[in-house]
């Protein structure tokens, strides 16, 4: 039988410490098992998640702010209430506009994230 990773099943953000993960960006993970990992991400003016790509499908709300978002090479400004999705393998990265914070659900579960 597989070996299940899994969060809690009812977290509090509250009580969620950030982690500091790039200059002005930090993170909480909200929930998460094998298949399935929900983030939260809180920009300040003028962060950057630099372009990368990985194996995960990738769907991300704006909860807040406003940012400059690429994917495999488009640019679109999105705002609060407005998504994305990125497909496996896809080069993308984010600039924050306005301070805010992105909500960010992959599948697989980053790995990297909670090793």
């Amino acid at each position: 039988m597989k070996n299940i990773k899994a969060s809690k099943v009812f977290l509090k953000t509250s009580s969620t410490a950030w982690e500091e993960i790039e200059p002005k960006i930090k993170r909480k993970i909200l929930g998460y098992d094998n298949q399935l990992m929900l983030v939260q991400v809180h920009f300040e003016k003028g962060g950057i998640g630099a372009e990368h790509q990985h194996h995960h499908s990738q769907s991300s709300l704006v909860g807040s702010g406003v940012f400059e978002i690429t994917i495999d090479g488009v640019t679109q400004k999105l705002e609060k209430g407005d998504s994305f999705y990125v497909p496996p393998n896809t080069l993308h990265g984010a600039v924050c506009l306005e301070e805010g914070e992105l909500i960010d659900a992959f599948s697989p579960v980053r790995d990297e994230f909670i090793d």
